[in-house]
């Protein structure tokens, strides 16, 4: 009888000697900037406290040359190993079969070092793995190698060309952050303040001081919306599609399509005259360590501001609806929903579902009807009385679902039983043998 060769060790590697920098880089400039503001109001002689603080900035590059010390990693074609820890030693082993995509992530003195963060999505486990941080140019060949062992190939073999999609212009994208939400409100809080200093300068102060916590928390969102969007590309790919990202820091992520559960559009009221949408997808199998597995989902932008052409070459590159009619409620809907009935609309094919709902912002979700999970017949005290009732469609996650909402009792009833019907038969095709294509 004769045995297998054993397979060789694998050729371990550390990450790049800059990485206690990049990992403590935050957490030390934070307590820089700390130090230097308590040391502005430090009275002379006590200057015992900056030795603390100077202990603390320290203390903080030692554990990230630790963390650099005991963690090391390899590639053996098949496998993708990492071990850390200093005292308890954990060893995680990645196939690649496992492997759903692989992301690039620079921040901002990532970026001046010339180094990247590999955030390795893997199916099942409801987390990331992640290698923070390789050289720049290390990281794009493992990732290279991640993604064609993935695909049966040679681990040497290189990327394949991606096909570009659309781009999203800064002016554009500036533009559409400026007319959201948040916003508007921070101009309408900034004209209040405006009134009220002019009365007071006193209560102005005062009323400042009170909030600025909140205010600080809405520049920063706003901030960090334009920071992470800016310079947004979408190309397709192999493995799914590539989205490049962020003005300070730097993302390269891919969105693999399978594991899309739905798609949303987004038109806001002040975006609707100039015609911009917003996509959404949701993933499944990927979310918060807490989340049970099998149901945790992650929200993604697929396209943060775009024309109608455009947003709808990007959402064909998931699904494409065909030309499904879209159909609104009984008009006596409008009693229960006054306000969102012009915007009711739903309808479905054989392959998807679609449904439009929103006051003043419009959401238009489009869901796979492979994907869907369960169908819902929900009928409220007045819904009873005008004779209508909405049907729910749920795909994995909490948060998404697709609404036939205050449809006639006679219609609801039918698309409960036709929708799972429909989606047993879509769920069976997608299924690998002889009858089903495989997944």
């Amino acid at each position: 009888m004769t045995t297998s060769p054993e397979r060789s060790a694998p050729a371990w590697e550390r990450l790049h000697p800059m990485s206690p920098v990049v990992r403590g880089g935050r957490a030390a400039a934070a307590l820089l900037a700390f130090l230097v503001f308590t040391s502005v109001q430090r009275q002379h002689g006590q200057q015992t406290h900056v030795v603390v603080d100077l202990v603390l900035v320290g203390l903080v590059l030692v554990l990230g040359v630790v963390h650099w010390l005991v963690t090391r990693w390899a590639f053996d074609g098949e496998t993708l190993h990492v071990e850390t820890g200093l005292l308890r030693r954990d060893t995680k082993k990645v196939p690649v079969a496992r492997i759903q995509a692989v992301d690039v992530v620079q921040p901002l003195v990532a970026k001046f070092l010339d180094v990247a963060e590999l955030k390795i999505r893997v199916a099942g486990s409801g987390k990331e793995e992640r290698l923070a941080y390789l050289h720049h140019d290390r990281a794009l060949a493992l990732r290279a190698s991640l993604l064609a062992a993935h695909h049966g190939l040679d681990p040497a073999t290189p990327e394949p060309p991606e096909l570009p999609v659309a781009a999203v212009p800064a002016g554009r994208l500036a533009w559409s952050v400026a007319l959201t939400g948040s916003t508007a409100f921070l101009v309408a809080i900034a004209i209040g303040l405006g009134v009220v200093f002019s009365v007071s300068e006193k209560a102005g102060l005062a009323l400042v001081t009170a909030a600025f916590v909140y205010l600080l928390g809405l520049v920063t969102g706003i901030w960090r919306r334009f920071n992470s969007q800016y310079g947004f590309t979408i190309a397709q790919a192999p493995d799914g599609i590539r989205v490049r990202r962020g003005l300070l820091g730097s993302v390269a992520e891919t969105i693999p399509v399978r594991r899309v559960q739905a798609i949303r559009q987004i038109e806001p009221v002040l975006w609707r005259p100039l015609g911009w949408r917003h996509l959404q997808v949701d993933l499944a199998g990927i979310g918060k360590r807490d989340s049970a597995a099998g149901s945790a989902s992650l929200t993604k932008t697929l396209l943060p501001v775009g024309a109608p052409e455009v947003a709808t070459a990007v959402r064909a590159m998931v699904l494409d609806d065909r030309g499904v009619t879209l159909t609104p409620p009984p008009s006596r809907s409008r009693w229960k929903a006054p306000l969102s009935f012009h915007n009711l609309r739903a309808g479905h094919d054989d392959d998807v579902v679609i449904a439009v709902t929103g006051r003043l912002r419009r959401v238009t979700c489009w869901v796979p009807i492979e994907k869907v999970q369960s169908v819902r017949r929900v009928q409220g005290p007045l819904q009873r009385r005008l004779r209508v009732a909405t049907v729910h469609v749920d795909v994995a996650g909490r948060r998404v679902d697709a609404s036939f909402k205050d449809r006639d009792e006679d219609e609801a009833d039918r698309l409960v039983d036709e929708l799972a019907a429909l989606g047993r038969a879509a769920r069976t095709r997608a299924l690998p043998g002889p009858s089903g294509a495989t997944a």
